[in-house]
């Protein structure tokens, strides 16, 4: 077989090293090279065509945590609308944007890509009311990053996980916007890399801005309620403020000589203003309360049954895991559970039957 032309050069090279070679060349000092990766949990043989965070992107893609995305809750608990952000959407805008920032700045857009699709496999059904329902139920606490680490890691693949390797597990782990400081991150809590750093900003840009563009379509908010300072100063279209955003972080970790990715002090008020207007007036209404209470009972009830039904356990989650406690079995299947799955589920364990006629003769017979 004849290697095409433009192969010609790169005779005896694998396409993985061609790759590996570029990013040398092109990407900044700053950037994590793919061939510098730390590995993974279990060693294995390389790709001859894709990087190492190739390898990574395209495992997070076609693996099962990944589909169930399209169904689960952003904010708007199972919406009529097709135009609702879902689970997926947002992971799928928080790439774009990281994506677009990374290339900016000469990073690996690889790595970026496979931290930002796998960033948010472990939230649960109904968006942050079902995180928070399990967080109060489980003993430790439950958070959605440390369960998407623990999908990738153990829960995928029958058990065996997606071994990815170390700078994508540090970045989904850690892209998470901290207890105490949301918006800059608590030091000890930032990614390894730049790149994982890029991505936890990009999932910010991403949310403020659809969330606020999915109460504008909801009419839970409208043009008049917005600051004035967020619109002269971030941007009046949902466009014009990911560009102002996106724009910002560039210029401002550019600022640093690439030592840090970050906003300017200025959009990062602005950003944090943003971010407490929207609790305000979007996620803390009566409404949004409303519905993270029921969002806790159908959590909570079916978190009993697991935990106290022996029957229903090895109906619905198989059979007990000698080396995994049932707690940690029961949480793992209710936050993987999609939003009409927790509903399905929640009605044919504690909602009334339809009676259905079964005989056909004149007794007529009746049963569950």
């Amino acid at each position: 077989m004849v290697a095409a032309p433009y192969l010609s050069e790169f005779s005896g090279e694998s396409l993985r090293s061609r790759i590996e070679r570029k990013e040398s060349q092109y990407l900044a000092p700053q950037a994590q090279l793919s061939r510098e990766t730390k590995g993974r949990l279990r060693e294995e043989p390389e790709c001859p065509l894709r990087t190492a965070y190739q390898r990574d992107r395209d495992r997070i893609v076609h693996c099962k945590a990944f589909r169930r995305l399209k169904h689960k809750t952003q904010v708007f608990i199972s919406p009529t609308g097709d135009h609702y952000r879902t689970r997926l959407t947002h992971t799928l805008e928080v790439s774009q944007i990281a994506r677009t920032i990374g290339r900016a700045l000469s990073l690996n857009e690889d790595l970026i890509e496979a931290i930002a699709l796998g960033h948010d496999l472990g939230h649960t059904a109904f968006g942050h009311g079902g995180e928070r329902a399990l967080n109060s139920l489980v003993s430790g606490g439950f958070y959605h990053n440390e369960q998407s680490l623990r999908i990738v890691d153990e829960l995928e693949k029958d058990g065996r996980g997606l071994n990815l390797t170390l700078e994508v597990r540090d970045g989904i782990l850690k892209h998470s916007k901290g207890r105490s400081k949301p918006i800059l991150g608590e030091p000890e809590g930032r990614a390894m890399t730049l790149e994982g750093r890029v991505v936890r900003l990009a999932d910010i840009v991403a949310y403020l801005n659809h969330d606020l563009d999915d109460a504008l379509r909801a009419e839970i908010l409208t043009m008049d309620d917005i600051p004035k300072d967020i619109l002269e100063h971030v941007g009046r279209s949902h466009g014009e403020r990911i560009h102002r955003l996106v724009e910002n972080i560039v210029f401002s970790s550019l600022d640093t000589g690439l030592t840090e990715v970050r906003l300017s002090e200025e959009m990062l008020e602005r950003v944090d203003a943003l971010r407490t207007f929207l609790f305000e007036r979007v996620y803390d209404i009566p409404p949004f309360r409303q519905e993270f209470h029921r969002v806790r009972k159908i959590i909570g009830d079916l978190y009993e049954i697991f935990m106290t039904d022996d029957a229903v356990f090895r109906k619905e989650l198989g059979a007990f895991q000698a080396d995994c406690p049932r707690e940690r079995q029961v949480c793992d299947h209710i936050a993987g559970m999609t939003d009409r799955y927790a509903l399905d589920l929640y009605s044919r364990l504690f909602l009334p039957r339809p009676w259905m006629k079964v005989g056909g003769n004149s007794s007529d017979r009746y049963a569950p």
